[in-house]
Formats: C-alpha cells, structure tokens, sequence
C-alpha cells in the first residue's frame, strides 16, 4: 500500500456528460474549467468531449490550463475525446477511476447522473475508511444534491456512519465558491486502496 502527501495542483471534476444537461449547468461547467486553468491548477476528468464534461475541460483548455482526460476505450466512439487535450486511454473503467484518483488532489462534484454518482459514492466510500483524505466539494445548484445529502444524514441519524462523515465533504450554490472551498478544506495525506494498485 503506497502512502503520498501532496500540494493541491490538480483538481479532477466529476460530472455528466450529457449534452442535453441544462444549459444553466453547461455554463457552470465551463465556468469552472476556467478558474481551474486561471489559479495554474490541472484540471482531471474523465475524457469526454461532451457534456459538463467537456464543456469544463475545453474551457480550461481554452484559458490555457493543464488539462488531462482519461477514458475507457470502448467510451472513446460515445464520449468523443477532445482531441486538443492530453487524453490517456485505459483498458476498464476500474483502471479510469483509479487514474482519476491517483492523479487528484481534490474534488469538485458537479451536477450528473448515475456514473456522476458512482464515481462518488466510491470516492466518499474511500474517505469514510480512511484510504484519503482529500478535499471533496459538492455544486448544488438549485439545491441539486440535497436528496443525497438528507440520505447520507439519514444513514448518520440510524448510527450506520459516524457523525463525523458530514465533515468529509463540502458544498457550495456557486460555482465561483468552489475553489475556495476546497483549498479551505485539509489536503492530506493518502494511500493506495488495497489491491487498486495495479488495477487494469
């Protein structure tokens, strides 16, 4: 199990990749990517060219940022990787998310649907027993994640998780609020999921 501390350089955004997504949530997208690119930060996501996805990672491209996308190959016909960024192909979305992981500081958890959702529900799952503890914030729109919010605190008043896991994560209405949250946030050390190290 391999342990490592870094400086926030990297932030990976997680979010939908539908083109039919609110366009209020594709200019949210955008936005981010942007500030991502001006504080020097790289921006990670997961490769696609379309959707909040691409919207953040062409923005951040566009504001002369770093940006690094990581795709599964058999999604490369569907998500159509931008061709303008550095794109790494893997072999399974297994070795996506560990690459996404590994390759993050920090968090930021946009508006998307259910590979939105298990991408987070994983991250947190990894948090709560203790394999990370990088910054992880939430953009709620429009009060967007507040049903799985009421959940996690369900799961904290039936004594399933401790108290605790509400400060493992944070969220904010605006998008401009972001970045501020996460560097507000402990950037700590981490370590390898047992037996992700070599995950293909």
């Amino acid at each position: 199990m391999s342990i490592q501390s870094r400086r926030l350089d990297s932030v990976c955004v997680y979010c939908g990749s539908s083109n039919a997504a609110r366009p209020a949530y594709l200019a949210a997208a955008s936005r981010l990517g942007a500030l991502i690119a001006g504080d020097g930060l790289r921006l990670v996501y997961g490769g696609g060219g379309v959707g909040l996805m691409g919207a953040a990672a062409t923005a951040a491209h566009e504001a002369g940022g770093r940006v690094l996308g990581i795709i599964p190959e058999f999604l490369t016909s569907h998500e159509r990787p931008l061709t303008t960024v550095e794109t790494i192909i893997v072999q399974s979305m297994h070795q996506r998310k560990m690459m996404m992981f590994e390759e993050a500081d920090a968090f930021a958890i946009l508006p998307g649907g259910i590979g939105t959702l298990e991408e987070v529900i994983e991250l947190l799952s990894w948090r709560r027993l203790a394999l990370h503890a990088k910054p992880i914030v939430f953009y709620n729109p429009d009060n967007f994640y507040d049903r799985l919010f009421a959940l996690f605190q369900q799961f904290i008043d039936e004594k399933l998780i401790p108290a605790e896991f509400a400060e493992t994560w944070r969220a904010v209405e605006s998008i401009e609020d972001v970045l501020g949250a996460i560097r507000e946030m402990p950037t700590g050390a981490f370590m390898t999921p047992p037996g992700m190290e070599h995950v293909t």
